[in-house]
């Protein structure tokens, strides 16, 4: 059996005394902890001080040399979170004094709120380097070219670049380009996200930029490059890339409808900017008839950004099968919208794709091929499009078909009387050629004729008269002359000895027959019938 060791007192002496220096060991390393952690403080909060306004002057002069002008600065906060944290409120920078005349006070550029991380070291380092800058709420507003002057030599602000960023993210942004021209609206872009690549340099910067645009509203995305800036004239910066408009709400227009897509790039400056695109909208209606119609166009224009006014220099377009060239502007009128003028061009397209964008009726009333020059103007305005619309011109029809099979034989029927071949003048006869030609006007929905001539073989209609683009009033009056006599436009022969008699009254002017008609009704059941008013 073993004995059990008793510890003895100098045994639990040594134990204590052992524990003893540890325990002041950990005592005196917490205390030094402390020490340190509150001089790291103090140290932090020296550095934070002495950055701040460091930081703020580094802002104001980089930015005062790269616009040589006055810069202010409302507020600027840094925080020591992984290195510096940088975030400042209230940034306005104006346009330089001895170019812009006097009264225009306005910021050239100002900005609600902007944030940025840099490395502590770096703040100490010229030029400081710096990753990404956020920005929220800028506002680029570009005077108008009355209210700049050239410089006048006098001394500027000159020095290096003391900060470079890799990129500035810009959200919830506007470019706002005013103007002096009476009558004008500035120019207003929703800016709804904005990158900017190495920014710093006086050169250009690439950008990744997405656009809201109200009327047709949607987005628009387009990447380039934009600058270097032209501080002695901020409209002529150069700006130059490529964009995507992609499902743009036509119906945001009154009286239009689809979804239109747009490419293209464009090249210039700010105020003044080369476009050249295509767009693609393969549902484009007008509200008076609602029958959708393909149309696409390849465009060229240039836009004024000084006034919003956009010059289209040549379109070619396509609607359905019908294809038609055209050229105008669109001009922005002050407090109202914007002004439509065209000059157009269709040599031979189909009368059926035009009739289907405007006209109510279905099947429309005829096809064929069609030729004419026209002039289009849309008034400015919250009314639908067909109402503000008028339209004038000369057109060419040939190959003419009615759709609707009664009308068809009618004209048919009339073509082989007139030729004085009345024993085929039957329902289902063979189809004639005929053609038109004519004068119109077309303003507030309603269409008017000066002159419509009809021809067919045998005989000859001339018109003048007036329909509605919904198809509820159809109304001409005018003359029918034939090759054949009355009495050669009947089948049988009692009938055709009965009217020889009367041959002499209805002929005149060289036509075997001269009478005056008049169709009236409604474009899908128009009724034929002489005008006795005028028979005499």
């Amino acid at each position: 059996m073993n004995p059990v060791k008793v510890p003895s007192l100098s045994d639990q002496t040594g134990g204590q005394a052992e524990r003893k220096p540890r325990g002041r060991f950990w005592r005196i390393f917490g205390l030094t902890l402390l020490i340190t952690l509150a001089a790291l403080v103090v140290v932090a909060e020296v550095v934070l001080h002495k950055a701040e306004p460091i930081l703020k002057g580094r802002v104001i002069e980089t930015l005062s040399t790269r616009f040589k002008s006055k810069v202010e600065l409302d507020r600027l906060d840094v925080s020591l979170i992984s290195g510096l944290q940088i975030s400042g409120d209230g940034l306005r920078i104006y346009p330089p004094p001895d170019v812009v005349a006097a009264g225009a006070s306005a910021p050239l550029i100002a900005i609600k709120h902007f944030s940025f991380h840099a490395r502590l070291l770096g703040l100490f380092i010229k030029p400081m380097h710096v990753g990404t800058v956020e920005v929220s709420g800028l506002a680029i507003n570009i005077p108008p070219r009355s209210e700049r002057r050239p410089g006048e030599g006098g001394a500027q602000k000159t020095g290096k670049i003391k900060i470079v960023a890799d990129e500035i993210v810009c959200d919830d942004s506007a470019l706002v380009i005013g103007t002096s021209k009476p009558g004008k609206d500035p120019k207003r872009f929703i800016l709804k996200h904005i990158v900017l690549h190495d920014v710093g340099a006086s050169s250009s910067w690439s950008y990744d930029a997405t656009l809201t645009n109200a009327i047709p509203r949607g987005n628009i995305h387009a990447t380039g490059d934009f600058g270097p800036w032209n501080t002695e004239s901020p409209g002529d910066s150069p700006v130059d890339g490529k964009y995507t408009f992609d499902h743009a709400e036509l119906n945001t227009i009154k009286g239009l409808g689809g979804l239109l897509s747009s490419t293209g790039n464009f090249h210039g400056m700010l105020d003044r900017i080369d476009v050249e695109g295509d767009t693609q909208t393969p549902d484009f209606s007008l509200d008076i008839a609602k029958h959708p119609v393909p149309l696409e166009t390849h465009f060229r224009a240039t836009v004024d950004g000084l006034t919003g006014d956009t010059y289209l220099e040549q379109v070619d377009a396509r609607l359905g099968k019908s294809s038609f060239t055209c050229n105008g502007k669109v001009i922005n009128i002050k407090g109202q919208g914007h002004a439509t003028d065209l000059n157009m061009n269709i040599p031979a397209g189909r009368i059926e794709d035009f009739l289907a964008l405007a006209v109510h009726t279905t099947p429309v009333v005829m096809d064929g091929v069609i030729a004419t020059k026209a002039k289009l103007h849309i008034d400015p305005g919250k009314d639908s499009v067909a109402q503000r619309m008028q339209v004038q011109g000369a057109f060419a029809l040939t190959q003419i078909h009615f759709t609707n099979p009664q009308v068809q034989d009618k004209v048919d029927m009339l073509s082989l009387r007139a030729q004085g071949e009345p024993q085929l003048a039957k329902p289902g006869a063979a189809e004639v050629s005929s053609g038109m030609t004519g004068r119109f006007a077309l303003a507030g929905g309603k269409l008017d004729f000066s002159r419509l001539d009809y021809a067919m073989p045998g005989a000859t209609v001339a018109l003048t008269g007036v329909y509605t683009l919904d198809g509820q009033k159809f109304e001409f009056t005018g003359t029918v002359r034939t090759k054949a006599k009355l009495s050669q436009m009947v089948s049988t022969w009692w009938k055709s000895l009965l009217l020889t008699a009367a041959d002499p009254f209805f002929a005149k002017h060289g036509a075997g027959v001269e009478v005056p008609v008049k169709i009236s009704g409604t474009k899908s059941a128009p009724k034929f019938g002489l005008d006795f008013d005028k028979m005499h």
